[in-house]
């Protein structure tokens, strides 16, 4: 007797037939796309100008990058020719991401122009079309299955959602491709992030900056879900070299694209905070030290490289020159945390981390009483040291506009310059430390300290080289920081604020890109440092919104962004020592599989 079991097909959220639902998706997406060349609203008063007809203007650009993508996404997984590499692992997911990216980014809009403009009448009927579009798109998405059949399927609508929306495995290659081609698709990567950040760095603050945002936060799972990002990441790990030099050349154009110094300020402290970040990564994310007063180390730096940088209200009326200026601030910062890490490094878990804090507020404190009435008549006080002259090296004044390449360049473009430098500096002492022995007993100390010792290392000396080196990285990035904003004083080194830096940003900046890796901690920095200063209209609310998003990375995504693959297995068991890479064989595997078994 034959027991015949029959598998209900699993299906989407909207019960439409699934060819249907992605013609339906892709038609809405090209409709989508077309709406942004007409006019959205008749008054010029909403930030970005979306009166044009032809010429997509601020969020209306978003709207069109959105249509586009899901329009390449729907008319990959119907099997077009020329198009399946988009969509190495999922096909419905990164669909539906992108559907709903832009649907969101759209619908706000068009709710912020009313809400800006006092009511709906002030929109023109392109942007009615376009909300109409865009729900559309949304509707033959939702109508798409999941990519992978689950062994019971999903009942609910929130079941059936959230199984269409799951991952799937990365396909092998059919083919390889030459190594210059490999290097143009990195190349283009790093060029299409350059523009999207200056696109979000440039956008006006409020409405337009929360609108690119909402649609960056869908935008980028979606192209995690098709495989798009994994297979970059797999191209970087084979061409390390050129991935670093693509991301430099890529960050070093960035003041090209810009006229004044509004937002290169910006670019200028988020390469400072990011620095600050990988060197608190030493500490934190390979050595497993929790430093909650790192910010101290950065403040050590600043101070030191104020007093010696000819500044008339320092108290020692030195004028070295910038490299020994810098020298100093690093060699400060390493004294100290030579000092502080003697005798507390033998502690471990919350006591080191309460001894850290301590010495982070002692610094602060200690500078507000050098003021010459409570102590000796150093720092000023709570004034600080102010006037720190601009850099100058070898006749180039950093504090006057300059032409390079024929491209102007404004004044905190040239510390920005300045910092990718440094920045490129603390990137291969931290490549190097991780990668050296003394990096690999960083981290068997991290995750067993015990273990490291009955093994033979010396886990104080160790961990005291660690906090050193954190340190005078700290210091290094510290000396350009006190150039950059012409003043050091007690109140911009802080445990914590609503701006960075502090320490309590820094460790977020760790947690949030992931410990231990080398471009986890320059992400995790540039969007805490980038989204308070473009959301600065919330005042009070700013801190509140940032701790319900921790809240909720930390729910979801607790390895972090860009995670090492210790972290993964750690956050997300799977009761092997390693996972073998999860693909789906290619054909020739599988033909060969079952000749053999015949």
């Amino acid at each position: 007797m034959t027991t015949k079991t029959t598998t209900t097909p699993a299906r989407g959220l909207i019960p439409l037939p699934e060819r249907t639902a992605r013609l339906l998706t892709a038609a809405g997406a090209l409709a989508t796309a077309a709406t942004t060349g007409l006019a959205w609203t008749w008054s010029s008063d909403f930030p970005g100008d979306l009166t044009y007809y032809f010429s997509p203007a601020g969020l209306q650009l978003v709207t069109l990058i959105g249509g586009l993508l899901t329009l390449l996404f729907a008319t990959a997984s119907l099997g077009i020719r020329g198009l399946q590499w988009l969509t190495p692992a999922g096909r419905n997911a990164p669909t539906l991401l992108a559907a709903l990216a832009t649907f969101a980014a759209t619908w706000f809009t068009l709710i912020a122009i009313a809400v800006h403009l006092n009511g709906l009448i002030n929109l023109e009927p392109g942007g009615a079309v376009a909300a109409v579009t865009s729900l559309l798109t949304l509707a033959g998405a939702l109508a798409l299955p999941p990519d992978q059949a689950a062994d019971q399927p999903p009942t609910g609508p929130w079941q059936r959602f959230t199984a269409t929306l799951a991952a799937s495995p990365l396909r092998r290659r059919t083919r390889e491709l030459p190594s210059w081609a490999e290097i143009l698709i990195i190349a283009a990567a790093f060029a299409a992030g350059l523009l999207a950040f200056t696109y979000g760095i440039d956008t006006d603050d409020g409405a337009p900056f929360v609108g690119y945002l909402i649609f960056m936060v869908l935008a980028l799972p979606a192209l995690n879900r098709a495989g798009l990002i994994a297979r970059l990441t797999a191209l970087t790990h084979t061409h390390r070299g050129v991935a670093l030099g693509a991301a430099f050349i890529a960050a070093a154009c960035f003041p090209f694209t810009q006229d004044t110094d509004q937002y290169t300020i910006i670019g200028a402290n988020i390469l400072i905070f990011a620095t600050v970040a990988l060197g608190l990564n030493v500490v934190v994310g390979l050595a497993g030290l929790l430093d909650l007063g790192y910010v101290a180390f950065l403040g050590v730096g600043a101070y030191a490289a104020a007093l010696v940088s000819g500044s008339p209200e320092s108290a020692l009326g030195f004028h070295f020159p910038f490299w020994a200026a810098l020298l100093t601030g690093a060699a400060a910062s390493l004294v100290f945390g030579v000092l502080i890490g003697a005798p507390t490094l033998r502690l471990r878990g919350d006591y080191l981390a309460i001894v850290t804090l301590g010495f982070g507020e002692i610094f602060r404190i200690a500078m507000l009483n050098l003021n010459g009435t409570t102590g000796p008549d150093v720092t000023n006080g709570a004034m600080g040291i102010p006037n720190i002259p601009n850099l100058e090296i070898f006749g180039f004044n950093f504090g006057e506009p300059h032409d390079i390449l024929g491209i102007p360049v404004a004044t905190y473009g040239n510390y920005y310059l300045l910092m990718i430098l440094v920045t490129a500096f603390v990137v291969l002492v931290f490549r190097r430390a991780a990668a050296s022995r003394i990096g690999r007993a960083w981290i068997a100390i991290r995750e067993d300290e015990t273990a490291a010792i009955a093994m033979g290392i010396n886990s104080f000396r160790l961990r005291l080289l660690a906090f050193a080196l954190g340190a005078s990285l700290a210091g290094l990035a510290g000396t350009v920081h006190a150039h950059v904003v012409t003043t050091a004083t007690p109140e911009q080194f802080q445990f914590a604020g609503p701006q960075p830096p502090n320490s309590a940003f820094l460790l977020a900046a760790v947690i949030l890109g992931g410990m231990g890796t080398l471009s986890g901690p320059l992400v995790g920095a540039a969007l805490l440092f980038l989204i308070p200063a473009k959301l600065d209209f919330l005042q009070d609310y700013q801190l509140l919104l940032f701790g319900i998003a921790l809240v909720l990375l930390m729910r979801f995504r607790p390895e972090g962004l860009i995670p090492d693959r210790r972290k993964q297995l750690e956050f997300h068991e799977t009761g092997q020592l390693d996972v073998p890479d999860q693909r789906l064989p290619d054909a020739d595997a599988t033909l060969g599989a079952t000749q053999a078994k015949a």
